[in-house]
């Protein structure tokens, strides 16, 4: 490709979820300023995209569009446009599918991430998502699909296959493992995924639990996929060391990539490539 894309990935750093608090890591980032240095200081380490979690003033997970407008002017203030900011719809069992779909539009987001599990439980929910893509499309606004086992995959690619997105393709993330305590994933988690007859995303992204999440992620990259990494998932080097910051974990996926002839892209090779799916 032109842009050099067969030999780049991207690496997006998801900082702090909705569940870690200080008590969990002293770097974990809560306020809005946290987050912007987290922002700079993971742009440095070769990051091209934050999966932007806010918080209530208590520390616990929060969907609201005024925060999420918030956090997002101090991050703009902090690094520009040098990284793509996606809001997470999660509902962490606070929010139901109208609420998270509700509080997405009224963001009007650069890009969002979508759990497939969660916005669309039932087929009685599969209008409202087909309606959210939709305005997604007219908005610009970048969805990413979150993917938790290879059935949920089998089910987007029916959806896709009933005319339910408005494109031909869809970014997407696939999760090695569980929010459960003492998850470790491993590369072979990958492999359900990418089996022969499994649907193909011609845009997919990983992320993992557990020390082995450089190790995940680079064999995603291998096999042509991009990164998800941060203390939402892990907080633990290659090495078994604990990290002191994000940056240093989206810097060990950037050296990885490094040591095997490839490297990490910016934020605009992410735009672009997101749009090639999205055209």
């Amino acid at each position: 490709m032109d842009d050099g894309m067969a030999e780049r990935r991207t690496i997006a750093v998801a900082p702090n979820g909705a569940r870690k608090l200080k008590a969990d890591h002293p770097a974990i980032p809560l306020t809005p300023a946290e987050l912007a240095r987290t922002a700079a200081e993971c742009r440095e380490a070769g990051a091209s995209m934050i999966h932007l979690h806010v918080r209530r003033p208590d520390g616990t997970h929060l969907l609201d569009a005024e925060a999420y407008r918030a956090a997002t002017a101090v991050i703009r203030a902090e690094v520009g446009e040098d990284l793509v900011i996606q809001i997470t719809s999660e509902a962490f069992g606070l929010y139901g599918p109208a609420e998270q779909i509700a509080v997405v539009r009224a963001s009007r987001p650069e890009a969002v991430s979508l759990a497939l599990r969660e916005l669309v439980p039932s087929e009685a929910e599969e209008a409202a998502f087909a309606d959210l893509l939709q305005w997604c499309r007219t908005e610009n606004v970048a969805p990413q699909i979150i993917l938790y086992s290879p059935e949920e995959a089998v089910r987007l690619h029916s959806l896709r296959s009933r005319g339910l997105l408005p494109w031909e393709d869809i970014p997407v993330l696939y999760v090695l493992g569980r929010y459960v305590r003492g998850q470790t994933s491993r590369p072979s988690d990958l492999l359900p995924f990418l089996a022969a007859d499994m649907p193909r995303f011609s845009h997919w992204s990983v992320c993992a639990f557990g020390r082995h999440e450089t190790a995940c992620v680079m064999t995603a990259a291998l096999l042509d996929g991009h990164a998800r990494v941060g203390f939402e998932n892990n907080e633990m080097l290659p090495d078994g060391r604990r990290a002191a910051s994000n940056a240093e974990l989206v810097r060990a996926t950037r050296d990885a990539l490094r040591a095997v002839g490839m490297d990490a892209g910016d934020a605009d090779m992410l735009r672009r490539s997101w749009a090639r799916v999205l055209a």
